[in-house]
């Protein structure tokens, strides 16, 4: 299906209703169609290590589909219900795959990301009522299996923990070694409520094909929470009708039985489970998931245009933080099977879109999805023209309204007229997007378009733009940070009176947090000591500020509530300062203003610097520059 510009999105809406297309209404039907009409093609690769020669496991689609059903089987004689859910905490390999695929098709699967500490972990399976969980048996070099002990035994619904041993994908003399040093988990005895099992072997004792009836239709089929990093994330729950509507779209635009999908995304995230593995269960493609940790895995920067040659890669999956990684590395392999590379999770700078296309002559094609959609929103068109900056034209059957809050109510905007991007779309949940009733209050206009809190506009050819966000996360190379953590922590601090955390541009992560704070009457502490004291107690890694600023003053709006584009305008200007400084650029941000159709822009005197010079610089940041007038 051709899909080069808005008129191939609305020629597409015309051929019918998304409603008769001909499509299994749910992941099971849909999986068995594939099996059936590839039943030897290879469905799915990982490999452990990151060496373009390592050790490799390989399933066809016949057998994913047996695998799927043994898995959903033994969730089933587990006590899970339609209603009921399998968490996993798991890093990649093919079974946190055959566990996503089984437990949807059981009851409810819920991904949680095994980077979370042991609290937000249990708040996240006591939050879904988690039955089952599947996670690692320990294993040299992580402490995922401790972190979830320690979690389980905080969730009194969990009755039972399977546990992946990641040693069978290794080769001896490595697989002989990890026996003697896995590390030992002492608080398993205390953990009288949950039963302890080895997932293959259970898995092996099911039947391979499915001993109940398949669901009789459309149901929700998984929890993603979206966030994590305070002590109650929200829920969203997706259907199987939004599921399979990301695979109809990565199926009828993009991939066939023949293409090859390098996808080093873990698989909790939306991005990697519904864009990446629902259209490959769409289409028949094959999809490579190289180290359990994926873009974070070790060697996997270092060997990847080499894993490109070894599976003949045709698509990557990629996000801007990897790009960049991925540009400091000689191109050392042959790449010519590319045709594409997908960015997505936060928006790329244009120095880096330039170089990845020099670099590998492979185009860049940016989209844009979130969790509370079931992901897939708009991209630029493969085929058409792709606006750098742009997060491209709604898919088809996805309606995008921008929209503005007046007195009298809703209004939608005019082209370029900046508002909050809305959408509509088989994926969304309209009422039901979080599992909590009161999450969903004032959640969408008109009754049917989620509000995505992103702000955007429209431009004249149907392009949509990211312009800012009306909520205040932070995206640290794709992951939402809530500055709510981050300020309740300082706020904690006995010489702390007002707090403001943001995120501040960052060359490699795309933004990382900042935070401001203003000191009580009289009190007295460092920068360098508050850097310290969030160290100690913030809860997630990722969200420890990297930078402090103490003001004398925040600034506030008249209902003194701390204004956060004035501490934006304070960090553009104080990061782009220096990493021009640090590369001998004369020229210096004098003033960061707030354009209508592109955000915060920074405005530069240049000092007898010239234009190609600053871009060399600043084209790592996402935030637009200027010369100041």
């Amino acid at each position: 299906m051709a899909f080069v510009g808005m008129d191939d999105k609305l020629r597409v809406e015309n051929e019918m209703p998304w409603s008769d297309r001909d499509l299994p209404d749910t992941l099971h039907k849909l999986l068995s169609r594939t099996a059936k009409r590839f039943p030897n093609h290879k469905s799915v690769s990982f490999q452990l290590l990151s060496g373009p020669k390592d050790k490799a496991e390989t399933l066809t689609w016949s057998q994913l589909l047996e695998k799927t059903n043994q898995a959903a089987n033994l969730f089933r004689s587990l006590g899970v219900k339609e209603g009921d859910v399998v968490a996993y905490v798991m890093p990649n390999c093919n079974e946190t795959l055959i566990t996503m695929l089984g437990g949807a098709v059981a009851g409810i699967v819920n991904p949680i990301n095994p980077l979370l500490e042991p609290e937000q972990i249990a708040s996240i399976l006591r939050e879904t009522n988690a039955k089952v969980v599947v996670t690692l048996r320990p294993f040299p070099k992580t402490d995922v299996a401790q972190k979830v002990a320690e979690a389980v035994r905080h969730a009194p619904n969990v009755n039972t923990v399977l546990e992946v041993d990641l040693n069978r994908y290794l080769t001896p003399p490595k697989s002989w070694i990890v026996p003697l040093v896995r590390p030992k988990m002492e608080n398993k005895q205390h953990l009288a409520h949950a039963d302890y099992l080895n997932f293959n072997r259970e898995l092996a004792k099911q039947p391979k094909t499915l001993n109940f009836a398949d669901s009789d239709g459309d149901r929700v089929a998984c929890y993603f929470h979206t966030g994590g990093t305070t002590g109650m994330p929200k829920v969203a729950q997706h259907k199987y009708s939004g599921m399979i509507y990301n695979g109809w779209i990565g199926h009828s635009l993009l991939f066939t039985e023949e293409d090859n999908i390098m996808c080093p995304l873990p698989l909790f995230h939306v991005f990697a489970c519904h864009v990446i593995v629902m259209a490959a269960v769409a289409s028949g493609a094959h999809v490579v998931f190289p180290t359990p940790a994926g873009y974070r895995g070790d060697g996997v920067f270092d060997n990847f245009w080499k894993l490109i040659e070894r599976w003949k890669i045709t698509f990557i999956i990629t996000v801007p933080t990897a790009i960049s990684a991925k540009m400091q590395r000689p191109v050392d392999a042959d790449v010519s099977t590319v045709k594409t590379a997908f960015s997505g999770s936060a928006p790329l700078p244009v120095e880096l879109f330039k170089r990845f296309e020099k670099a590998t002559g492979v185009n860049i094609v940016e989209g844009y999805g979130l969790t509370e959609a079931t992901c897939l929103v708009s991209c630029n068109p493969v085929d058409g023209e792709k606006k750098i900056g742009s997060i491209g034209i709604p898919f088809p059957y996805t309606d995008v309204k921008i929209i503005k809050t007046t007195p009298d109510g809703p209004v939608e905007c005019a082209v370029d007229e900046i508002g909050e991007i809305c959408i509509s779309n088989p994926g969304v949940y309209a009422g039901n997007t979080y599992t909590e009733e009161d999450k969903n209050r004032d959640l969408y206009h008109y009754g049917t378009h989620l509000r995505t809190g992103d702000l955007g506009r429209v431009d004249g050819d149907g392009y949509l733009w990211i312009t800012g966000r009306a909520k205040d996360l932070i995206i640290r190379g794709g992951h939402n940070i809530d500055p709510a953590e981050i300020e309740e922590t300082l706020l904690g601090h006995d010489a702390v009176a007002f707090a403001g955390a943001i995120g501040q541009p960052d060359a490699h992560s795309g933004e990382v947090p900042c935070a401001f704070v203003e000191l009580v009457d009289g009190g007295n502490v460092t920068e360098e000591e508050l850097m310290e004291y969030c160290k100690v107690h913030v809860h997630e890694r990722a969200a420890i500020p990297k930078h402090m600023t103490i003001m004398p003053e925040l600034p506030k709006t008249a209902v003194g509530k701390i204004f956060k584009p004035d501490l934006r305008k304070h960090a553009i200007t104080r990061v782009y300062n220096g990493a021009l400084e640090e590369a001998g650029v004369k020229a210096r941000v004098v003033s960061v203003i707030d354009d209508k159709k592109r955000g915060l822009v920074a405005q530069l005197d240049q000092n007898g610097s010239n234009e190609e010079d600053v871009s060399k610089v600043l084209g790592a940041y996402t935030r637009p520059w200027e010369w100041a007038a």
